[in-house]
């Protein structure tokens, strides 16, 4: 199509070198250098040859917090405001984020995946597995937590970084929470609940008064 033919001859096609080495200052190849989001507009380009395109690039992290990628969305309108350019920026840097997201539940497809709520900056995404012990970290969640390669090497409780140290440590609170998720995956069937706790009828009783969980609310 003839948008094919304008964008092979603007550089906008697989196999293209965007890299600042190769095309000076750019979008795609300076935000791979500065790994940050970024536009570059028309005369911001170092060579001439780009100066026609606009080009609003966010940098994508994979799941172990490495640069992997740049999502670019170039233009070659001359009538873009300030305002519009904005408006493309945060999209960019949002559907960025959303990549970045779908790729870390997929290579933790296997663990539970928390989401840490951060109103300074976009949400961190943690893995934890049965234990809820942290298995893994996104970008963000690196970011705001200060996790390093060295701290993540060895999993350590989602507690100790969530602000529940206490209850973490709190050997009676663990077993009174795997009882109780036992009576609610059992429909309060204690018969059925101790089968799945693979204990006797007559020991999950035992809990039962101990934790006080078998008064009603």
């Amino acid at each position: 199509s003839g948008d094919d033919v304008d964008f092979r001859r603007l550089g906008l096609w697989t196999g293209m070198v965007w890299s600042e080495a190769s095309e000076g200052t750019n979008g795609i190849g300076t935000c791979l250098a500065e790994a940050r989001a970024l536009t570059v507009h028309r005369e911001q380009h170092f060579l001439a040859r780009n100066i026609g395109l606009s080009c609003t690039v966010a940098p994508i992290w994979d799941a172990q917090g490495r640069l992997a990628a740049a999502l670019d969305v170039s233009t070659c309108r001359s009538d873009l405001t300030p305002a519009l350019l904005k408006l493309v920026a945060a999209a960019t840097v949002e559907a960025a984020q959303r990549i970045e997201q779908r790729h870390f539940r997929a290579a933790f497809s296997h663990a539970r995946i928390l989401v840490a709520d951060d109103d300074r900056g976009p949400r961190g995404l943690l893995a934890v597995d049965r234990e809820d012990l942290v298995i893994g970290a996104s970008r963000c969640a690196r970011l705001a937590f200060g996790l390093t390669e060295q701290r993540l090497a060895t999993p350590f409780p989602a507690d100790d970084l969530l602000g529940r140290q206490e209850r973490a440590d709190d050997f009676s609170a663990g077993e009174r929470g795997v009882v109780q998720r036992a009576m609610a995956r059992a429909r309060g069937n204690v018969s059925a609940a101790a089968r799945m706790l693979g204990i006797s009828r007559a020991t999950l009783h035992r809990k039962l008064s101990r934790l006080q969980l078998d008064r009603p609310h």
